[in-house]
């Protein structure tokens, strides 16, 4: 949590009520009051947009040490997502009433507060111009960016995404189908863009991937699951 000082992050989580939760659960879902957020202690957690049609829609991945949550400035706004626990978790949930009278008694928390909604925003919103700007390459191409920028670790000049996804997943993160991801993965192999060790993706060329979804540098704090 780069956006708090370990003072801030240490009040926050001594305000925190502690919850076990199970792979499977859920820790919210769409349509219940937002009135609290969430901090991954261990474990991991993603959030999921269900369309009129009924298809779900991927949108984050949280691991140990994020903060997520909707706290709008409407008191009886509602959750817009759902959050699936991906592996059991040790999560901190924060209230909203408790977190206003922290921000009110300390300015300093309440700035880096702002900054992090403001990051919180930028990322959904790079995730969206992803999905609708440049096709079903260009959003499959920045997923496996943002894996890599979150879930990467070096293997000689390569990187390896080391978090495993179905192609089914995938294509629920990127709007698309099993079969779509399928090509559009053995073509970039083709291309000698990414290979495959042991099931997990292997990032061999990051400025092909960069040029399909015609990236913008975004720094990394943005550009992440």
């Amino acid at each position: 949590m780069k956006f708090f000082s370990e003072t801030n992050l240490n009040g926050l989580k001594n305000a925190m009520q502690m919850k076990l939760a199970k792979k499977g659960e859920y820790l919210f879902w769409e349509g219940e009051p937002a009135d609290r957020l969430f901090y991954v202690f261990q474990g991991g957690v993603r959030i999921t947009k269900t369309s009129e049609a009924g298809k779900s829609l991927i949108l984050h991945l949280y691991q140990t040490g994020d903060l997520f949550g909707q706290i709008d400035p409407f008191q009886n706004s509602v959750q817009n997502f759902s959050a699936e626990v991906t592996a059991d978790c040790k999560v901190g949930v924060i209230m909203r009433k408790d977190l206003e009278e922290l921000l009110q008694q300390h300015s300093d928390l309440a700035i880096e507060f702002m900054k992090w909604m403001g990051l919180m925003h930028r990322m959904t919103e790079a995730k969206f111009r992803d999905l609708m700007m440049y096709g079903k390459p260009g959003a499959l191409c920045s997923l496996l960016i943002r894996l890599g920028n979150s879930y990467g670790v070096p293997s000689g000049e390569h990187t390896l995404i080391d978090y495993k996804l179905s192609n089914a997943e995938m294509a629920d993160m990127i709007g698309s189908t099993r079969e779509g991801v399928n090509r559009m993965l053995s073509e970039m192999r083709k291309e000698d863009a990414i290979t495959y060790r042991n099931g997990q993706i292997v990032i061999k060329n990051a400025n092909y991937l960069r040029n399909i979804c015609h990236c913008e540098n975004c720094p990394l704090e943005i550009c992440r699951m």
